[in-house]
Protein backbone atom coordinates (compact mmCIF):
# COMPACT_ATOMS: atom_id res chain seq x y z
CA UNK A 1 0.00 0.00 0.00
CA UNK A 2 1.47 3.27 -0.92
CA UNK A 3 1.13 6.33 1.27
CA UNK A 4 -0.91 9.75 0.28
CA UNK A 5 1.67 12.39 -1.06
CA UNK A 6 0.14 14.68 1.19
CA UNK A 7 -1.24 13.50 5.04
CA UNK A 8 -5.26 14.84 5.79
CA UNK A 9 -4.01 17.22 8.48
CA UNK A 10 -1.38 18.77 6.78
CA UNK A 11 -4.11 19.25 3.75
CA UNK A 12 -6.62 21.06 5.97
CA UNK A 13 -3.86 23.34 7.70
CA UNK A 14 -3.01 23.62 3.65
CA UNK A 15 -6.54 24.56 3.22
CA UNK A 16 -6.77 26.92 6.44
CA UNK A 17 -3.71 28.60 5.86
CA UNK A 18 -4.43 29.49 1.76
CA UNK A 19 -8.04 31.02 3.51
CA UNK A 20 -6.08 32.93 6.39
CA UNK A 21 -3.40 34.37 3.93
CA UNK A 22 -6.68 35.75 2.10
CA UNK A 23 -8.20 37.35 4.96
CA UNK A 24 -11.47 35.17 4.59
CA UNK A 25 -13.24 33.83 7.47
CA UNK A 26 -14.11 30.67 7.90
CA UNK A 27 -16.09 27.37 9.67
CA UNK A 28 -15.04 23.96 9.32
CA UNK A 29 -18.23 20.92 9.13
CA UNK A 30 -18.23 17.63 8.25
CA UNK A 31 -15.79 14.94 9.34
CA UNK A 32 -13.40 17.11 11.28
CA UNK A 33 -16.48 18.60 13.26
CA UNK A 34 -17.44 15.37 13.88
CA UNK A 35 -14.30 13.73 14.83
CA UNK A 36 -14.33 16.84 17.36
CA UNK A 37 -17.54 16.79 18.96
CA UNK A 38 -17.94 12.51 18.50
CA UNK A 39 -15.92 10.46 17.00
CA UNK A 40 -13.28 9.84 14.13
CA UNK A 41 -14.89 8.90 10.40
CA UNK A 42 -12.41 8.23 7.67
CA UNK A 43 -12.96 11.12 4.62
CA UNK A 44 -10.60 12.68 1.70
CA UNK A 45 -12.99 15.88 1.93
CA UNK A 46 -12.91 19.12 3.98
CA UNK A 47 -16.42 20.56 4.61
CA UNK A 48 -16.27 24.54 4.92
CA UNK A 49 -18.42 27.60 4.91
CA UNK A 50 -16.40 30.73 3.72
CA UNK A 51 -17.37 34.37 3.95
CA UNK A 52 -15.23 36.08 0.58
CA UNK A 53 -15.19 39.50 0.40
CA UNK A 54 -15.25 40.63 -3.61
CA UNK A 55 -11.96 42.02 -3.05
CA UNK A 56 -10.69 38.94 -1.83
CA UNK A 57 -11.21 36.56 -4.73
CA UNK A 58 -8.16 37.42 -6.62
CA UNK A 59 -5.94 36.31 -3.57
CA UNK A 60 -8.01 33.25 -2.55
CA UNK A 61 -7.31 31.96 -6.19
CA UNK A 62 -3.78 32.70 -6.18
CA UNK A 63 -3.06 31.55 -2.29
CA UNK A 64 -5.14 27.82 -3.72
CA UNK A 65 -3.38 27.88 -6.89
CA UNK A 66 0.15 27.64 -5.34
CA UNK A 67 -0.64 24.90 -3.29
CA UNK A 68 -1.49 22.79 -5.92
CA UNK A 69 -5.15 23.27 -5.81
CA UNK A 70 -6.16 25.58 -8.98
CA UNK A 71 -9.25 27.59 -8.61
CA UNK A 72 -9.45 30.22 -11.17
CA UNK A 73 -11.41 33.79 -9.71
CA UNK A 74 -13.50 33.20 -12.82
CA UNK A 75 -15.07 29.88 -10.78
CA UNK A 76 -15.49 31.91 -7.33
CA UNK A 77 -16.77 35.11 -9.06
CA UNK A 78 -19.19 32.99 -11.31
CA UNK A 79 -20.58 31.03 -7.82
CA UNK A 80 -21.10 34.15 -5.57
CA UNK A 81 -22.81 35.65 -8.14
CA UNK A 82 -25.37 32.68 -8.74
CA UNK A 83 -27.30 32.49 -6.03
CA UNK A 84 -29.27 29.51 -7.10
CA UNK A 85 -28.84 26.38 -5.01
CA UNK A 86 -26.11 25.80 -2.93
CA UNK A 87 -23.21 24.13 -5.29
CA UNK A 88 -20.06 24.63 -3.07
CA UNK A 89 -16.50 25.61 -4.33
CA UNK A 90 -14.02 22.34 -5.28
CA UNK A 91 -10.54 23.15 -4.34
CA UNK A 92 -8.98 19.66 -4.88
CA UNK A 93 -5.40 19.12 -4.32
CA UNK A 94 -4.00 17.74 -7.21
CA UNK A 95 -0.79 15.11 -6.39
CA UNK A 96 -3.58 13.81 -3.26
CA UNK A 97 -6.63 13.75 -4.58
CA UNK A 98 -8.17 15.87 -1.06
CA UNK A 99 -11.22 18.28 -1.61
CA UNK A 100 -11.87 21.14 0.03
CA UNK A 101 -16.19 22.06 -0.48
CA UNK A 102 -16.20 25.36 0.03
CA UNK A 103 -19.79 26.87 1.10
CA UNK A 104 -20.63 30.30 0.35
CA UNK A 105 -22.30 32.46 3.27
CA UNK A 106 -24.49 33.71 1.89
CA UNK A 107 -27.15 37.00 3.29
CA UNK A 108 -29.94 35.15 2.53
CA UNK A 109 -29.85 31.65 4.82
CA UNK A 110 -30.21 32.23 8.00
CA UNK A 111 -29.23 29.57 9.51
CA UNK A 112 -25.62 29.35 8.08
CA UNK A 113 -25.62 32.94 8.93
CA UNK A 114 -26.45 31.65 12.75
CA UNK A 115 -24.17 28.85 12.81
CA UNK A 116 -21.09 31.12 11.34
CA UNK A 117 -21.61 33.63 14.28
CA UNK A 118 -21.60 30.38 16.64
CA UNK A 119 -18.10 29.18 15.32
CA UNK A 120 -16.11 27.87 18.19
CA UNK A 121 -12.47 28.29 18.12
CA UNK A 122 -11.80 24.35 19.22
CA UNK A 123 -8.01 23.12 20.03
CA UNK A 124 -7.90 19.71 18.10
CA UNK A 125 -4.13 18.41 19.39
CA UNK A 126 -1.31 18.29 17.73
CA UNK A 127 -1.36 18.27 14.11
CA UNK A 128 -4.21 20.14 13.61
CA UNK A 129 -3.98 23.23 16.23
CA UNK A 130 -6.73 25.28 16.67
CA UNK A 131 -9.34 25.39 14.18
CA UNK A 132 -13.29 27.44 14.18
CA UNK A 133 -15.70 24.62 13.64
CA UNK A 134 -19.47 24.18 13.75
CA UNK A 135 -21.06 23.76 17.47
CA UNK A 136 -22.04 20.66 17.96
CA UNK A 137 -25.86 21.65 17.91
CA UNK A 138 -25.31 23.21 14.63
CA UNK A 139 -23.35 19.99 13.37
CA UNK A 140 -26.65 17.91 14.23
CA UNK A 141 -29.32 19.93 12.81
CA UNK A 142 -26.82 20.42 9.39
CA UNK A 143 -26.22 16.51 9.69
CA UNK A 144 -30.43 16.23 9.61
CA UNK A 145 -30.57 18.53 6.79
CA UNK A 146 -27.99 16.70 4.73
CA UNK A 147 -29.74 13.23 5.51
CA UNK A 148 -32.96 14.48 4.33
CA UNK A 149 -31.28 15.55 1.09
CA UNK A 150 -29.37 12.26 0.35
CA UNK A 151 -30.41 9.71 2.97
CA UNK A 152 -26.84 8.56 3.19
CA UNK A 153 -26.86 6.73 6.63
CA UNK A 154 -23.41 8.58 7.51
CA UNK A 155 -24.87 11.45 8.41
CA UNK A 156 -27.47 9.78 11.20
CA UNK A 157 -24.23 7.90 12.49
CA UNK A 158 -22.52 10.97 12.90
CA UNK A 159 -25.53 12.58 14.55
CA UNK A 160 -25.66 9.53 16.84
CA UNK A 161 -22.18 10.04 17.83
CA UNK A 162 -22.11 13.23 18.44
CA UNK A 163 -25.27 12.94 20.94
CA UNK A 164 -23.81 10.30 22.80
CA UNK A 165 -20.65 11.75 23.31
CA UNK A 166 -21.90 15.25 23.90
CA UNK A 167 -24.79 14.10 26.06
CA UNK A 168 -26.37 16.46 28.34
CA UNK A 169 -23.90 19.02 27.10
CA UNK A 170 -26.20 20.10 24.14
CA UNK A 171 -28.00 22.36 23.85
CA UNK A 172 -31.48 20.81 23.13
CA UNK A 173 -33.35 23.63 22.84
CA UNK A 174 -31.54 25.37 20.00
CA UNK A 175 -31.90 22.15 18.54
CA UNK A 176 -35.66 21.64 18.56
CA UNK A 177 -35.78 25.22 17.27
CA UNK A 178 -34.11 24.57 14.19
CA UNK A 179 -35.14 21.28 13.60
CA UNK A 180 -38.84 22.81 13.75
CA UNK A 181 -37.95 25.74 11.12
CA UNK A 182 -36.75 23.01 8.74
CA UNK A 183 -39.19 20.91 9.16
CA UNK A 184 -36.60 18.18 10.47
CA UNK A 185 -38.87 16.39 13.62
CA UNK A 186 -39.50 13.25 11.95
CA UNK A 187 -35.43 12.75 11.64
CA UNK A 188 -34.43 13.93 14.49
CA UNK A 189 -36.97 12.05 16.79
CA UNK A 190 -36.34 9.03 14.78
CA UNK A 191 -32.56 9.15 15.56
CA UNK A 192 -33.47 10.05 18.84
CA UNK A 193 -35.31 7.24 19.47
CA UNK A 194 -32.53 4.88 18.10
CA UNK A 195 -30.40 6.08 20.27
CA UNK A 196 -32.19 5.31 23.49
CA UNK A 197 -33.27 2.20 21.52
CA UNK A 198 -28.81 1.71 21.69
CA UNK A 199 -28.75 2.73 25.49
Amino acid sequence: MTEDVLDYADFVLMVIDALSESDIPYLIGGSVATWAWGEPRATRDLDLIVEIPADAVENLSEALTKRDMPLPAEVIKDRIKDSRGDVPLNAIHEASGYKADLYLLRKGDAFRQKAFKRRVLVDLGPGLGELYLHTPEDLIVYKLLYYSISQQTKHIRDISSVVQTMGDELDMNYIQKWVAIKELGAIWNSVLQQIRSQG
